[in-house]
Formats: structure tokens, sequence, C-alpha cells
């Protein structure tokens, strides 16, 4: 056999080397630039001037109230843009967007002009319209969903709440109701009782709710149908059995792990004990409990209307067959990292690091992933050094979780500080970090030099975070940074 030519070799070895950094680069996460108060600035100013409150009532008092609920309507929305609760991400964004195109393509008379979409960061398996056609699809849906079809009908179902003006109904509704003479005059009987003013005023609220969500569920029914003809126009498959798939939607943190928690952190030399994922403490709250007990979570719980009675309502519209068309891989993996970072940044390190250790149950070797782990538990160390170590953990009821969950959650309450110190100085020089980027490495600094210097101070701490956004302005990694200043000024 010939020996391969030096030339053929090295241009193998940077093929691969391409190939490579194509791969990370495309894998990446979004841009300092890319968070809602930069990148959505315009549309914010823009959205403040274009939702006028239109004249509706000639009563000068129910015309003042609603336009009390319609601006703070608006104040809602550009707040969260204000305060970075949506991104903008290239792959994420056009995938969705793309199928809002499609939808509207095929319903020209009920969408004649594209809706504005924003990206919410939030875990929560939903989206929500805004009115005004805005539109806003959480990153928990794309992280949940399996299919195209299942995205579709979200959106189309968000889109029919537009259509149907039902926000903007409902803040009419509520205008009415709070300068209503019998609203006023249930305020007063109130104010004029001597006893039982607590249950007088919750029967006016009781009677307002109920009236509400009766209506909403007649909004959620309409949304549904409407969607489903949409859909149709556009051609797109409907498949009722989603809504079987959302009544689970509740049940992540249900799901087992597929090793012991220990396991996970042996692979970085890291040493759990047994003891430190049972609870010590005594009495009634740590009786032994089945986890199996709660296999479900009441419907109630949830934003929406029973899924089975949506799905009976709606299965007669099913698409025979059903096309399957999966969500591009990339799409997922960034929905779910992007999930993950904000989780941590929100500092709810106990389900940040139990989505980790799904990723890589399902077979995920990118180190990002290590990264996390490694941020996640310094992060834990300094939450403990600053005492607040319970508040940064993110404490989840046992109703809601697995039994692998709370052993990683008591794991997180319970291992000592000085065994804590030794894992963080244990993944500070884990073998993953030869496999990561510049910023990747530069937020390993800072996480030392917050966490693991003994000597540092809250000066030191701001001048450690203004030197990593100043070196790393384009890393999301700038979003910490911002916040640990902000902590420090206080």
């Amino acid at each position: 056999m010939r020996p391969i030519p030096k030339y053929v070799s090295l241009l193998l070895l940077l093929l691969v080397v391409t190939s490579q950094a194509a791969q990370s680069q495309q894998n990446e996460l979004y841009s300092y630039q890319d968070l809602s108060h930069l990148f959505y600035q315009k549309q914010k100013d823009s959205l403040q001037k274009a939702w006028t409150c239109p004249a509706n009532y000639k009563d000068k008092e129910t015309q003042k109230k609603y336009r009390e609920i319609w601006d703070g309507r608006t104040e809602f929305f550009t707040g969260a843009i204000k305060s970075d609760n949506y991104i903008y991400d290239k792959d994420v964004y056009t995938y969705v967007y793309s199928i809002i195109t499609e939808i509207c393509k095929g319903n020209k008379s009920y969408l004649p002009a594209q809706p504005f979409l924003v990206l919410d960061r939030s875990p929560s398996i939903n989206a929500y319209a805004v009115g005004n056609n805005v539109i806003a699809v959480n990153l928990g849906l794309i992280q949940f969903a399996r299919t195209k079809e299942e995205i579709a009908l979200t959106l189309a179902h968000e889109l029919s709440h537009n259509i149907l003006l039902h926000a903007e109904n409902s803040m009419k509704k509520r205008a009415e109701w709070l300068t209503s003479s019998e609203y006023k005059q249930s305020m007063d009987e109130v104010l004029d009782s001597k006893y039982g003013r607590l249950t007088r005023l919750k029967k006016v609220f009781e009677n307002y709710s109920f009236d509400r969500s009766r209506h909403q569920r007649y909004h959620e029914g309409d949304a549904d149908s409407l969607a489903v003809v949409l859909l149709k126009n556009a051609n797109i498959a409907f498949d009722p059995n989603v809504f079987l798939r959302l009544d689970t939607s509740d049940m992540l943190y249900h799901q087992p792990l597929k090793q012991p928690v220990k396991n996970y952190f042996a692979a970085y030399g890291v040493n759990i004990e047994d003891a430190w994922l049972k609870k010590r403490s005594k009495g009634l709250s740590t009786r032994t409990y089945n986890f199996q007990e709660n296999v479900t979570l009441q419907d109630s719980l949830k934003t929406h209307p029973d899924c089975v009675d949506r799905y009976n309502k709606t299965k007669v519209a099913a698409t025979m067959p059903v096309p399957q068309t999966p969500i591009p891989a990339i799409v997922k993996e960034k929905a779910n990292k992007m999930l993950i970072w904000n989780m941590y940044c929100n500092m709810n390190l106990a389900p940040c690091l139990y989505r980790v250790l799904m990723a890589k149950d399902n077979g995920n070797t990118d180190p990002w992933y290590d990264f996390m782990i490694h941020n996640i538990m310094l992060e834990l160390f300094h939450a403990d050094n600053e005492l607040h170590r319970f508040a940064a953990i993110g404490v989840t009821q046992k109703e809601y979780i697995s039994k692998d969950f709370y052993e990683l959650q008591t794991m997180l309450e319970q291992i000592p500080r000085e065994e804590l110190g030794k894992s963080c100085q244990q993944l500070q020089s884990a073998g993953f970090w030869s496999k990561m980027q510049a910023q990747e490495q530069g937020f390993k600094t800072l996480m030392q030099s917050i966490a693991l210097n003994k000597e540092s101070d809250d000066a030191n701490k701001t001048k450690a975070a203004k030197s990593f956004t100043e070196k790393y302005t384009s890393s999301p990694y700038g979003e910490y940074a911002d916040d640990l200043k902000k902590d420090t000024r206080k």
C-alpha cells in the first residue's frame, strides 16, 4: 500500500478542522446583540407609538379605564422586550417564521399582513397571542414539539386568537365590568359591611373570574376550530393527537434518568456520596414518598381547557394519513441550549442541571453540556458563599418531579461546602476544556474569579465581569456578566 503524500494528509487535516469549526460555529448560541432589548429596540419604539388606544366609548370613565388596560398591555410587551424575555436566533426564528408564512399564504383573507413574531425564552410549553397581530412562541414549545405539524397547530391557534380579536375584546369586557354599576355597588357593599369584608370581596371577584373563565373556554374552542381551517387552507396536516401529547407537557421532570445521579459526576472525577442524596432532617415532610403516586397532573393547572376534550371535539377534522415532518436537529438543539442558559441565568439550577443530564441521556456528546455542569456547580458554590444556596437551586415540589430529580435536588442542597469546593476545582481541570472556544474559556476564568477566589470582593467581581464583557462583546455569556455587575452595585 502506497503511503499517502504529505500534501494530501495536510489537505485532509484541513478539511477535518474546517468541518469541525463549521459545525461548532453552526451550533453556537446567539450573540449578545440578539437579546431583545437590543435586537427589538426599534420595533419596541415603533409599537409604543403605533399601539394607540382607540376611542371606543363615549362614557369618559369607561374609556379612561379601557385606555389604562390597553396601555398596560403595551407596557407589558415592551417591558418584556426591555427585560430580555425574548431572544432572536436566526436558525430557530427562521424555521418558526417559515411556518407562519406558509399559513399566511394559504389564508390571505384571514391574514392579509404578516404577523410580528417573538421567541419567548420561557421553558413553559406554550405560545400566546398578544393582540395587534403579534404572537410569541416559547422555546419550551419548540424543544417539546416533535414535528412541524405540531408547531403549526399551535401557531394557527394563536393566530386565530388575533384574527378573532380575543385580546382586544377581553380588554373591552374588563373595562366595562370595572366601570359598571353592578361592580361599583358590589364594592360599596363590601366597604359598608362591618363583618365578612374579605368573604364579600372574594365573591365579587369570583363572579368576574367565573364569567371570564367561561368565555375563555369559548375563546379557546373558537381558536381551535379556526386553527383547523387555517391549516387546511395552507395544506398543512392536522393531527388532533397533538392535544393528547400536550396533556403530558407538565410531566417533563417526571422522566427518570438512565443512570444513578452520582454516575454523571464520576465522569469528571467528582465523587458524590449516597448520603448527600437523602434528606437528613426528620419529620412528616421527609417521610418515605412514593414518586409513582403522582404520575399525572390535574389538567386544570394548565392554561387551556381540558386536552382530552379538545381532542374529542376536533378529531373528526384529522388529516388522514398524517405526514410527520421532523423539526431540524439544529433548531431543537439550539432551543434546548437557549432554554438551559436562560434557566441558569435565572438561578433555577436544579431543573437546569436536570435538563443537561437528560441531554446526555439522549446521547448528546457536545462538550457545551459539560461546560454547563461546570457553570452550575460553580454558581452553586458562589451562591453558598453569598448565603443564598437554597434560593439558587430552584427547589421543585415532590409532586412535580421524579425520584432522580429529587435526589439531584437534595444533593445540591446537602453537599458540604468543602466538598462542593473540591468538585468545582475538579471541574475546572476537566478534559472537556480543550474542546471549548475562547468565550467559554473566558467564562471559566470569570467563574473562577467570582466563585473560587477567596479574596474576591464586590469590586473585584465587577472588574472581572467588566473585563469579560469588554473582551467578548458578542458573547451571550455577557448577559450573566451584566447581571453580576448589577448585583454587586446593590
